[in-house]
């Protein structure tokens, strides 16, 4: 590939270490988002909202900037049906259509979601089989763009590849996430008051799927699904107690209260990773308690002491 690859969503989570793996690999992308970030200032950055731009609007962009490849990482924590909608479906719409206007050849990575598969049963390891049921809006519409481009590239119309992606962790997680929030609170030392759920659920560094992402840029033979995570599920009451250690603080500090939490999937998550690692070698290579401590340190708090009791 010697064009520009243009990642969407650039300011968020994955957006921000996707940008960052192309750079390391000597091709800074253009980024792009609709506000601005920090992170950005060392990239080419549109101040785009995408979803409100026509698929034409947004073709002549993405030819303007001589770009052939887009990683799609928009999305994050968006909150309302409507604009789930608006950034899960019709994002993903506009975004098809442009990718057909292109001049030459482009290739479509979209970061999707392991929740689109919904609900499973405590056990059960997901595999690419498996049939979609979601239950959630968020599971629903973002299923809903993962069907559109995969319809696209059955029908020969795109390049692409979707990635189911499990939960993230690593540094910079979003604000409006448990673990952002949780982080949140670390680092301005306030009193820990928390929910916590008993759930199990598949964590993946977010670097790793940057890595990844990277590679299947630049893999057109990759299949047009693939699951991601680490492949095994770790309890949330585990990565809560690594994180207190990292910061210095017992899991005494925290008080716990009763009560329900809004989750995007079920309280099992679990992915089948073999088809990643079988097809484009890829596996993940930060062990959990790296993930917790990069978590920490990248919000500039100074590190504590941090356990080895976790096996994940």
């Amino acid at each position: 590939m010697t064009g520009r690859v243009a990642v969407l969503g650039a300011s968020g989570c994955v957006g921000r270490q996707v940008c960052a793996a192309f750079a390391r690999q000597g091709r800074p992308p253009v980024a792009v988002a609709r506000r601005r970030a920090a992170h950005l200032d060392a990239y080419r950055f549109l101040p785009l909202d995408v979803a409100a731009l026509s698929g034409g609007e947004l073709a002549k962009v993405l030819a303007d900037e001589g770009v052939e490849a887009v990683v799609n990482a928009t999305g994050g924590w968006v909150a309302g049906d409507e604009e789930m909608h608006r950034t899960y479906v019709r994002l993903v719409d506009q975004l098809i259509e442009a990718m057909t206007m292109l001049p030459g050849p482009a290739r479509l990575v979209h970061v999707g979601s392991v929740h689109e598969y919904g609900p499973t049963p405590h056990g059960l390891t997901i595999t690419e089989q498996l049939r979609p049921a979601p239950q959630s809006v968020y599971a629903r519409t973002k299923l809903a763009g993962s069907r559109r481009i995969l319809d696209a590239v059955r029908a020969g119309e795109l390049d692409a590849v979707v990635l189911r992606v499990a939960n993230v962790y690593g540094p910079h997680p979003a604000e409006a996430s448990f673990l952002g929030g949780l982080l949140g609170k670390l680092r301005d030392g306030a009193e820990l008051d928390l929910t916590i759920v008993d759930a199990w659920r598949d964590f993946v560094d977010v670097r790793d799927v940057a890595d990844l992402v990277v590679e299947v840029t630049a893999d057109r033979a990759a299949d047009p699904l693939v699951n991601v995570g680490s492949g095994q599920a770790i309890n949330i009451r585990t990565i809560v107690e690594d994180l207190l250690s990292a910061a210095g603080r017992s899991p005494e500090s925290v008080r716990e209260r009763a009560g329900a939490v809004q989750a995007r999937g079920g309280d099992w998550t679990q992915v089948d990773i073999t088809h990643a690692t079988r097809l484009l070698g890829w596996r993940p290579r930060r062990p959990h308690l790296e993930s917790v401590r990069a978590m920490w340190e990248a919000a500039g708090a100074p590190a504590g002491v941090l356990s080895s009791h976790s096996t994940a």
